[in-house]
């Protein structure tokens, strides 16, 4: 059972009440879509130019899970999952450039994991940002994706999680506390639920200037979409 830690700052979120009216819009292009193969359609990934999902981004000084300004011109949000081979490939493949434009302060990237393949990848998710509590979440992130491949069933066990832990120079006894405590199961079910309610059943998925973004594209589709965004914000 989570341990309850009260003094623990928390600062879960609720899901938007317009992400409700948008969830159906993204539904349609999952199933429209299919799952994250990286061979579909690029054109067909970014065709619907007319939705605006930029209400998803969140925007906060406090999240712990993502990267660049906060007040970047562009959000890009990801949906994910540790168990996930595609998402491992594009974390390998196209987070290093979208990574350099958020370090330019063009992009605000924030990181959700939907754990559609289940508790594995939920303890995998819980780790990641017991790792973020300890100012240490794309070290750890980029661990659970090594090579732009997945852990199996073994390495996402508690003891090969906090071992990785322990590797990355963090505090494994306050490590092993967050990982199991109620507040980081609870922002775990709340990212969670953002991506189901958006229509996140396949990964990875994505929202990048408020446009849909389905299976790991070539990195060349978000970096046109990425253009594009910014010249609309010129």
């Amino acid at each position: 059972m989570p341990t309850k830690q009260p003094t623990r700052a928390r600062f879960t979120w609720a899901v938007p009440a317009t992400i409700i009216v948008l969830a159906g819009l993204l539904i349609l292009i999952v199933i429209g879509i299919g799952s994250g193969n990286p061979e579909a359609d690029p054109a067909q990934a970014t065709s619907s130019a007319e939705i605006d999902l930029t209400t998803v981004e969140l925007r906060n000084e406090a999240d712990l899970m993502a990267a660049g300004p906060v007040d970047a011109p562009v959000g890009l949000v990801v949906f994910s999952d540790y168990q996930c081979p595609y998402c491992a490939q594009w974390n390998e493949e196209t987070l290093p450039l979208m990574m350099a434009h958020a370090e330019s302060g063009d992009l605000r990237i924030e990181w959700r994991d939907v754990n559609v393949f289940g508790a594995d990848s939920a303890r995998a998710s819980r780790a990641s940002y017991a790792a973020a509590l300890q100012g240490k979440f794309w070290e750890y992130h980029n661990a659970l994706f090594p090579d732009g491949h997945t852990l199996n069933e073994t390495g996402l066990s508690n003891e090969a999680l906090i071992s990785l832990a322990t590797e990355l120079g963090l505090d494994a006894e306050q490590f092993t506390a967050d990982l199991n405590s109620e507040s980081t199961y609870e922002q775990i079910n709340t990212n969670q639920q953002l991506g189901l309610s958006l229509g996140a059943y396949s990964t990875p998925a994505f929202i990048l200037g408020g446009q849909p973004i389905m299976g790991a594209q070539p990195s060349g589709v978000f970096e046109q979409t990425l253009q594009a965004a910014l010249a609309n914000t010129k």
